[in-house]
């Protein structure tokens, strides 16, 4: 790893650490269209203003950092996103998006003038944490998203996406598909920490992505008869507690039966007094599986319900050739424990694995856009948790890697 790189990902690593951090250290909360996000959107614009990079700002928000006219060709991107889910790990996200930035100084460190554009993105709300629908700036410039639907979501405390983009100084009549941002994009690789274990098991400190399982999130609402905790008897209640607790329960056996993962993760209970019996409950479920027969055979088992869709993901194949080309050229550097070492082990490749996380990757990907993912050794496995985490020595053996496959197929368009 090149002294620059390192330097870059240290000091742009403790620029973030504080921003959206939960008062008791652990954890992170850094939510779309707030005063975090603010702070955040700021910092990448003014690492960008740094580096000479020309900045855009598609119609859903996302953020293109240029270096080269990226009206010129369509160019090489790379990057993440800086938000977080309510109590999120470090690394989701941030890591892709520093390492993006300490890419690109490395290559310019090693004198590399790009034959094409190339970009770091950082794109708005993939979490979905604040609106319910994950991955929300990269599905609006597609289209999967309608912009009327997006600007109709409402947050916790009712806030409508609309209200919240006025509140950050945007117009939300602008949000809506962006065919010429996505007609700059030539190719797409997202680094991320890997959100499971596999790396670990493979002993390899980067791995390349090939695939992301369908998933989806469905809404329930369960309604009952709001009353008085300490004088309304048992037999005459209508709690919708008792039907979230049976829902959960199938859910889960659903998904044993199935192979499938499934999770109730988030809920609202309404008036959410703890001496009133509640009148309504919400909750939204999460399904996920290598293919779609096991997600839609959980859906099938749950019909008592009236589930409302929230958001589909089909599953996502990243393309293959690419894939392969990164997974080749990374090999050839080494992917172990140590990280990349040089030399020319052509009949070694990096690992290639799948992931049941969704990514802005994947719906770049679903979108026509050439797409490969490099994914980090997480020692813990953990993820979308404080616990998430990454070594640093793995984590620079990604922006090596990173850097490296940049400079592979960057070099790959020279004539």
């Amino acid at each position: 790893m090149s002294d620059v790189g390192a330097a870059t990902f240290r000091r742009a690593w403790a620029d973030l650490a504080p921003v959206g951090r939960a008062d008791d250290g652990r954890g992170y909360a850094r939510f779309a269209w707030t005063r975090d996000d603010h702070t955040l959107r700021e910092w990448f614009a003014g690492e960008a203003t740094a580096r000479g990079l020309d900045l855009v700002v598609d119609r859903a928000g996302n953020q293109w950092a240029w270096w080269g006219d990226p009206d010129a060709t369509p160019g090489l991107v790379t990057g993440s996103h800086l938000d977080s889910v309510p109590g999120g790990g470090a690394f989701d996200g941030p890591l892709g998006v520093v390492s993006g930035l300490a890419a690109l100084d490395v290559l310019g460190a090693r004198g590399v003038q790009p034959s094409r554009p190339l970009g770091v993105a950082c794109f708005v709300d993939e979490e979905g944490a604040r609106f319910g629908v994950a991955c929300a700036g990269s599905r609006l410039i597609t289209g999967v998203l309608d912009a009327d639907r997006a600007r109709g979501l409402r947050d916790a405390d009712g806030t409508t996406m609309a209200d919240a983009l006025r509140a950050a100084g945007r117009d939300p009549s602008t949000v809506g598909p962006d065919p010429e941002a996505l007609a700059r994009v030539g190719a797409f690789v997202e680094l991320h920490v890997e959100q499971g274990r596999g790396l670990v098991h493979s002993g390899a400190a980067v791995g390349v992505g090939r695939m992301i399982w369908p998933h989806g999130r469905w809404r329930v609402e369960l309604r009952g008869e709001a009353n008085h905790a300490g004088t309304t008897p048992l037999a005459d209640r209508r709690d919708p507690m008792l039907d979230l607790a049976a829902f959960v329960q199938h859910v889960r056996t659903a998904a044993v039966e199935a192979g499938a993962l499934a999770t109730v993760g988030k809920v609202r209970v309404e008036p959410n007094g703890v001496n009133a019996i509640p009148s309504q409950v919400t909750a939204w479920l999460d399904v996920r599986a290598e293919d779609e027969a096991r997600v839609r055979a959980v859906l099938a088992a749950l019909t008592s319900w009236a589930l409302a869709e929230e958001s589909w993901t089909p599953v996502t194949w990243f393309d293959a050739d690419l894939a392969d080309e990164v997974a080749t050229v990374l090999g050839a550097r080494g992917t172990g424990p140590s990280g990349p070492t040089g030399g020319t082990r052509s009949d070694v490749r990096a690992p290639v694995l799948g992931t049941g996380a969704g990514h802005d990757a994947g719906i770049l990907a679903a979108a026509g856009v050439p797409t490969t993912m490099l994914l980090v050794r997480n020692p813990t496995g953990v993820s979308h948790a404080p616990a998430e985490d990454a070594d640093e020595a793995d984590c620079l053996a990604g922006v090596d890697a990173l850097a490296t496959t940049l400079e592979h197929l960057l070099a790959r368009d020279r004539p």
